[in-house]
Order: structure tokens, then C-alpha cells, then sequence
């Protein structure tokens, strides 16, 4: 996954009513498959499939709704591209099982492993998983920004969420770390992670950024949602600070783009 010479591209696709970008656009699984397929022709190097929205203030969603949805269009992605990378984007053990039992080899938990049956259930599967930080759930985590050093208790956190992975059988080679942006912190605690991606990737951990089109953008340039592509790819220039990143993005296209450019010129000696 990780010889392109750049941060690997992961494309999002929500297949929800309430997702904060792009809630309702991919609802049903056909337009989320068609919407994923064009994502890969873009130039996606992997696909992240999720079922209930984690923007600020959503609502929990059961996990009988969340297999619905996700599950046809796990299967129907693999069924037109087998060899696609797909992601899990759930934070429930049962939801990532039939993922996986339906080919998936990535679970995306933005709680870090909280059900206690996520961790040995990756293991086992032999998948790789990305522990995110997050403080509470989506429709509390905004209440609580304010940190001591921002930097040091995300990171402290997904240390020992990795050291409870590998205790669970997971290999340190699947587990990847997510900072989090946009998950309980401020704008000052986002740029400040942003700024330290580095950092958190001499863990010796492969790093996740999402911040497509998240708020922080907005706070800094008044942008609205469906403007928010430049300091998107702003912002994935974190990535090319360390040596394995996965970036998680809404507009797969302009930052494949943007990356391969960016990654070239770093290159020049």
C-alpha cells in the first residue's frame, strides 16, 4: 500500500443522510457504488465506507441500520473491482465483521478499539485497523476541547491504544494512528496536530489525516463546505512529512493531483 512515492489516497464514501460534506448525496447503496467506482477511476488507492455520520452532534445510528447500509455496498464495490481496498468506517464490532466477512481489509474506529470485541475481531481477521482519538462520542466531543498540550495527549493516547491492539494480536504493522482533527479539539489544538503529524508518525506507526473539508477550514477563511478544496489540500501537505500516511478526502481527484506534484518536488535534491 504504501509505494506510490506519496501519501496513499483514501476516498470517502458516506453512505448516510446526515454526513456533514456530502450527507444524503450516496444514501443509496447504487449511487454509493457508482460514487465509490468513480472514486477508484480517479485515482483513489483505497476507499473508506461508513454508515453513520461522526460529525458533531450526530446521533448514534443501531447496528442493524448501519449493516444495511454499508454491507451491499462493501460487497457491491468488490463485485465490480475484487481488487480494490476497502475500508470499514465503524466503530462496532458486528458492523466490521460482515465488512470484513464481505472483503474488507481495513477497519476504520474512530474509538480506537472502544467495543471490546473490535481489537481481537481485527486480529483475528487478519486486517489492518486505524485507531483515531476522540474524546467522548460525536455528539458530545465538541464540549470538551481544552487540553494542558494537545499534542502530547493525543499522542500519549494512541500509543497506548496501539499497545492495547498489539496486546489483542494485532501486528504493529496493521495498526495505523489518527490524531483526530476536527474530533473534540479547537482550532488551535487542529493546527497543532496538524503541525506535529510528523511527530506522531516517529511512533513508528503508518499516520491517518482527515481533515477534507472540515470546519477548522472554515474558521480560518469563512469557506463553506463545498469551498473548502484548497485548504483541504492544504492541509494533506502534513502527510508528506511522513514516511507512511494515508490521507482520507472527499476530492480524490485534485489531491492524487496535488500529492504526486508536491511528493515530486520534495524529491529534487
Amino acid at each position: 500500500m504504501w509505494a506510490r512515492g506519496r501519501p496513499v489516497v483514501m476516498g470517502i464514501v458516506n453512505v448516510t443522510p446526515d454526513s456533514f460534506a456530502d450527507g444524503g448525496r450516496f444514501f443509496a447503496p447504487a449511487d454509493a457504488i457508482v460514487h465509490a467506482l468513480a472514486l477508484l477511476d480517479e485515482g483513489a488507492d483505497t476507499l473508506d465506507i461508513g454508515g453513520e455520520s461522526t460529525r458533531p452532534g450526530a446521533e448514534p445510528v443501531a447496528a442493524a441500520a448501519e449493516l444495511d447500509r454499508v454491507i451491499p455496498v462493501v460487497a457491491g464495490i468488490l463485485a465490480a473491482r475484487p481488487e480494490s481496498l476497502v475500508s470499514i468506517d465503524t466503530s462496532k464490532a458486528v458492523v466490521a465483521e460482515a465488512a470484513l466477512a464481505a472483503g474488507a481489509r481495513i477497519v476504520n474506529d474512530v474509538t480506537a478499539g472502544r467495543d471490546p470485541a473490535m481489537l481481537p475481531l481485527v486480529a483475528r481477521a487478519g486486517a489492518t485497523v486505524v485507531l483515531m482519538h476522540m474524546r467522548g462520542e460525536p455528539r458530545s466531543m465538541q464540549s470538551t476541547t481544552d487540553y494542558d498540550d494537545v499534542v502530547a495527549e493525543v499522542h500519549h493516547f494512541l500509543r497506548e491504544r496501539a499497545a492495547v491492539a498489539g496486546r489483542a494480536g494485532v501486528p504493529a504493522s496493521a495498526i495505523v494512528l489518527d490524531p483526530g482533527i476536527g474530533f473534540g479539539k479547537d482550532l488551535a489544538g487542529n493546527l497543532r496536530l496538524l503541525a506535529a503529524l510528523p511527530d506522531l508518525a516517529a511512533l513508528g506507526f503508518p499516520v491517518l489525516l482527515g481533515a477534507s473539508r472540515k470546519s477548522f477550514i472554515s474558521t480560518l477563511t469563512g469557506a463553506d463546505v463545498a469551498a473548502r478544496l484548497p485548504g483541504s489540500l492544504a492541509a494533506a501537505h502534513s502527510a508528506l512529512a511522513c514516511p507512511r500516511a494515508i490521507v482520507r478526502v472527499h476530492d480524490v481527484a485534485a489531491t492524487v493531483q496535488y500529492l504526486a506534484v508536491a511528493a515530486a518536488l520534495a524529491a529534487v535534491e
